[in-house]
């Protein structure tokens, strides 16, 4: 991955962030390592758990960020989910898309799919 790339998923995170705190949701964990890859957010709210994927593109001009959700990510993130409930008790969940448009600097455009899997 390109610094340039690394820059733009950092910040596409954060903006994930601030978007989630704004509408009351209590941040447990960022960038959690499973063996079946990498949770970019962990958040409470009403007492469920929502693991969140953040994709972040800089323009839309050809696909929409939510379009990287490849089948074999889709599967990656549910088995992600998975061990992390498995591994902290946690019995109500969901897997939540944050998909991000713009660039550090701008006013990005926010699309949030709850419950997307």
């Amino acid at each position: 991955m390109t610094n340039h790339n690394q820059r733009v998923g950092a910040w596409g995170e954060e903006t994930a962030v601030g978007f989630m705190m704004k509408r009351g949701f209590c941040i447990v964990a960022r960038n959690v390592r499973t063996p079946y890859g990498e949770i970019d957010i962990v958040a409470e709210q009403n007492g469920t758990t929502i693991f969140v994927e953040v994709k972040t593109l800089t323009s839309s001009k050809n696909f929409l960020p939510e379009h990287q959700i490849t089948t074999r990510k889709r599967e990656h993130m549910l088995n992600a989910a998975n061990y992390y409930a498995a591994e902290h008790g946690i019995d109500h969940w969901q897997i939540d898309v944050i998909a991000i448009e713009g660039k550090p600097g701008a006013n990005p455009v926010i699309t949030h799919f709850e419950n997307a899997l």
